[in-house]
């Protein structure tokens, strides 16, 4: 007797053991992609590279990470999600296990930059848009706000551990132990992710007929469907606002704060464990604030959910110079802030992305959406480590990032807008008021 089926005799979908081995995937994926802000300064003590050289390998880590996303949904398609991931694992894996063999920057960009930039591409949020679609046509948002939290959970399970082996041990433990937790996950993902509810004999978890794939559009299983995909998402208006918003959405988080919200820290006197320390209090709220964001995202009008989000995660960016000069109450009061709001506008934008697109091709279009995400995110790494070394501070990039999510408020309330329903739980509803 199979697991699905012995699962099913107690009532519990295999849908939710496939989700819950896609977030330790992702959970240590998030881990690999947190590990560049705990060693931006120990490689500055060290070789003597200047932050914006540093901020260029990131940069470019972001930018793949981003371009990936697309083409892994159709290797998803073409391989299967369980191939993808075992090849995005190895990837990873001998990436981060060759970096303590650096010596100069060229392969700082090689192996962060290039190598572990597309292995975690493979990974992305592409994958969990992908899980979710395949198994789940009730809750959906839900689930997609557990994955898209395993981010926040990775940097609570990493950065404090990752912080103090790099001040005991140097930064060289921290990539193994990166690495093994990586290759720790190899086991899992062969055994028991599957590819779809019909490959075990189940039907989506929430669907009530019978097991079989979905009619509609043909999902995009080619590198040239992709380009094709995006080629007919440039059509699109909702595309640009999608695109637009979430090019934004990547400047103000894992460009910006993720990578130089602990050199900031020291730079104003601020240990590097502490740092750490305040980005995993992020991500605890951050945890609860996106897996809040997807039960809403099932719930209210997502347009509106997302203008709120990025509006407070402006007013946050904008009062983080204060919170970094008062650090006894402003930087616990913008970690809870700030996290509650970190990427919980994942889940609103992956169900508008599924409503414009629909839901067989949502995974494609929602990876060129990812990709202007990262685009985002790497102009922010880079333009922050740039201004920086420039000006002696962030105070700047920190500015900008906050005015640019006031813009982002505005410019997703247009999304979706002709659009008479959506899908909640599988059913249409005419009103359209939870797109």
């Amino acid at each position: 007797m199979s697991l699905a089926t012995r699962l099913a005799h107690r009532r519990i979908h295999y849908g939710w053991i496939v989700a819950a081995v896609t977030f330790l995937v992702l959970l240590s994926s998030a881990g690999v992609r947190a590990t560049p802000s705990i060693l931006i300064v120990p490689l500055e003590r060290e070789f003597g590279w200047t932050r914006a050289t540093i901020s260029l390998a990131v940069s470019i880590n972001l930018v793949l990470y981003g371009l990936m996303g697309p083409f892994a949904a159709t290797l998803m398609q073409r391989l299967g999600v369980r191939t993808t991931v075992l090849i995005s694992a190895g990837t990873l894996v001998m990436g981060v296990a060759l970096t303590p063999l650096m010596r100069a920057p060229w392969q700082l960009i090689l192996l962060w930059g290039v190598v572990v930039g597309a292995g975690t591409g493979m990974t992305a949020l592409v994958l969990g848009a992908t899980v979710v679609n395949r198994w789940f046509t009730a809750r959906r948002g839900l689930v997609m706000g557990i994955l898209t939290a395993s981010t926040a959970t990775g940097q609570l399970v990493f950065l404090p551990l990752l912080a103090a082996m790099v001040e005991r041990h140097g930064w060289r433990s921290a990539t193994w132990l990166v690495a093994g937790a990586v290759l720790l996950i190899i086991p899992l993902v062969f055994l028991l992710l599957r590819e779809r509810p019909e490959d075990v004999g189940l039907a989506r978890f929430g669907d009530t007929g019978l097991p079989g794939r979905e009619k509609g559009g043909t999902p995009v299983s080619t590198s040239a469907g992709a380009l094709a995909a995006l080629r007919q998402g440039a059509r699109s208006r909702d595309f640009w606002l999608l695109a637009g918003s979430f090019f934004i959405c990547g400047a103000s988080t894992n460009g910006l704060i993720g990578t130089h919200l602990i050199p900031a820290c020291i730079d104003h006197g601020i240990s590097e464990v502490r740092a750490a320390g305040l980005l995993a209090t992020m991500g605890v709220f951050d945890f609860i604030g996106t897996t809040g964001s997807g039960w809403l995202s099932d719930r209210w009008n997502n347009r509106f959910l997302l203008s709120w989000y990025y509006g407070l995660r402006g007013l946050s960016l904008m009062f983080l110079p204060y919170a970094l000069d008062h650090t006894l109450l402003g930087l616990p009061l913008f970690a809870v802030f700030y996290g509650l709001d970190w990427i919980a506008t994942v889940p609103p934008t992956v169900r508008l992305t599924a409503n414009v697109f629909g839901r067989e091709n949502a995974p494609v279009m929602f990876g060129w959406i990812v990709a202007a995400h990262q685009l985002g995110a790497a102009t922010a790494a880079f333009g922050a480590g740039a201004l920086r070394t420039a000006l002696g501070g962030y105070v700047e990039a920190f500015t900008i990032a906050g005015a640019l999510c006031v813009v982002a408020a505005v410019l997703v309330l247009g999304i979706d807008r002709r659009r008479a329903g959506s899908l909640v739980s599988g059913v249409e509803v005419e009103s359209g008021a939870l797109a």
